[in-house]
């Protein structure tokens, strides 16, 4: 029987690999699209500087994709946004997309609107069409529905890690922030496809660091009050941009002279006059994060408002993006206002004199894991997340310092995770129930420390109706519970029930934990 169960698992960890090798290969085309259609719209706006008749081709330009990208996502809705709270609700298991539409729709969309130089990211869309990739292959190899749940994180994961070539921050954030289960099961064939997603990758692309920002100097203990200030402007900023975010699409949603799928040609109209102006800042941000370290070499007030400058316009024009609804994310424009606030702060301070200019560089990159941090509510992807993509440990423990901080400040002002946020806002069918299938499901849930099921009998707990404790697995051991069986903190409760009820067991559990499942 065990020796059936290591088959399962090794089948299970090669079709995980396979998804990871797809995944490469589709988020390779995806980033080389992008690259390609960015050449092009920036090559037109040149143009455009030598003789404003290339603006008629622009503008018919930009029509035609918002036309396009935006018809994609009125045929299916779940093309538009990042997809990640889809994963999650998929995952959750109170959502369910056909993957092959989805897949196409996203990329050839992505490619589209991304490439236009939006303020916005491609990770996110890499992230969904991983996922629907590894529903794909699940489906392929006729998965039970935990493994295919698996093979769906996976895939998120193969595709977090190509589009940053990060491995070990792409399943980290599926695990935390995503799939919120850390079983071996589930981290094993997500590292497993991330590694295998990032080798192809990087023999696309080759391999290098997709921030490389070289500095050389380690953060002296007896500056760290710069950490705790900056991660308070951090906190407090990045839960602005989730308000901000939450109320443009309330603006978007007064609009009557658009239909929905149209709002697109917004951002597109916007994006214009800021292309033709300041081609540098267009994009998802990378060309801006790698070109400043050179800009703070200089000094001066003017300096300092010019980043300001900046700062404001990338994210008032990034939630104005994304809230249109075109297929796009938000992770790489959110490191590209950390970077900017962290570099306008260490400015600030160095013209104050109270900051060696040297440091600057370093507080560009501590802050983008402070930013991401306080609005991903993931710290520890954010921190392992900037080590891979700047391809240094020298900062690790200032990279925590900021994190902790801009998280605590979030927290205190009642922030929640941002796609957490998505996900409930789309789910709005959580609480109708569907007619049974008669096929079994599991779900696996962490028991933490604060949860009330800590210290009570099983016998005493009232748990969704039609739904049993198949094992809990408590260290090494898998217990058969009985109704004397005392729940520990630090369990994994293995839940069985019927396999249509997933999202209402998923909601009553979080209900009966009484702790955020959601991170």
């Amino acid at each position: 029987m065990k020796d059936e169960g290591n088959k399962t698992n090794i089948r299970l960890l090669l079709q995980a690999i396979i998804v990871g090798i797809c995944t490469g290969i589709v988020v390779g085309i995806f980033r080389f699209g992008i690259e390609k259609t960015s050449d092009f719209w920036l090559h037109l706006f040149e143009l455009a500087h030598q003789n404003p008749v290339w603006f008629i081709a622009i503008i018919v330009g930009f029509i035609m994709i918002a036309v396009i990208a935006g018809y994609f996502v009125k045929q299916y809705p779940h093309v538009g946004g990042s997809g990640i709270p889809e994963v999650k609700l998929q995952l959750q298991g109170k959502l369910s997309l056909h993957w092959f539409p989805i897949l196409w729709r996203k990329l050839i969309g992505g490619i589209l609107v991304i490439g236009t130089g939006l303020f916005l990211g491609p990770e996110g869309p890499s992230l969904q069409l991983g996922s629907s990739i590894g529903q794909g292959v699940g489906q392929g190899f006729k998965q039970n529905k935990l493994n295919s749940r698996v093979l769906l994180a996976t895939g998120a994961s193969s595709g977090l890690s190509a589009a940053f070539g990060a491995p070990l921050s792409g399943s980290l954030f599926v695990l935390e922030e995503v799939f919120h289960n850390f079983s071996p099961i589930v981290w094993m064939n997500a590292l497993a496809g991330a590694i295998a997603s990032n080798f192809v990758v990087s023999n696309l692309f080759g391999l290098h660091h997709a921030l490389a920002i070289p500095y050389n100097h380690s953060f002296p203990i007896n500056l760290y009050w710069h950490l705790l200030i900056l991660g308070i402007i951090l906190g407090l900023l990045g839960h602005l941009y989730k308000v901000g975010l939450f109320g443009v699409k309330k603006l978007y949603a007064q609009i009557t002279f658009l239909p929905k799928w149209l709002y697109g040609i917004i951002p597109l109209a916007i994006l214009i006059p800021i292309a033709y102006y300041w081609p540098l800042i267009t994009g998802p941000g990378n060309r801006l994060i790698l070109s400043l370290p050179h800009m703070i070499t200089k000094t001066g007030w003017g300096l300092i408002g010019l980043l300001t400058f900046y700062y404001v316009l990338r994210i008032v024009f990034s939630i104005v993006s994304y809230d249109s609804g075109l297929p796009s994310g938000i992770f790489l424009p959110i490191l590209t206002m950390g970077a900017l606030i962290g570099a306008t702060y260490g400015l600030f301070m160095a013209q104050l004199g109270l900051l060696p200019q040297k440091l600057v560089v370093n507080l560009i990159i501590f802050s983008m894991a402070g930013y991401f941090a306080a609005i991903i509510r993931a710290p520890f992807t954010a921190i392992i997340l900037i080590t891979e993509m700047v391809g240094s440990l020298l900062h690790l423990m200032p990279l925590a310092v900021v994190a902790f901080i801009a998280l605590l400040v979030d927290e205190l002002l009642g922030g929640k995770p941002i796609y957490g946020l998505l996900a409930a806002a789309m789910d709005t069918n959580s609480d109708h129930k569907t007619d049974y299938t008669g096929v079994a499901d599991q779900m696996v849930l962490p028991v933490y420390e604060s949860s009330k099921l800590v210290d009570k009998k099983v016998a005493d707990i009232k748990w969704p109706e039609d739904t049993r404790i198949r094992t809990i697995r408590r260290d090494n051991d898998e217990i058969i519970p009985t109704g004397k069986t005392i729940i520990r903190g630090g369990d994994m409760l293995i839940l069985e029930f019927d396999s249509s009820q997933r999202g209402r067991v998923y909601s009553e559990m979080k209900k009966l934990q009484g702790v955020e499942l959601d991170g």
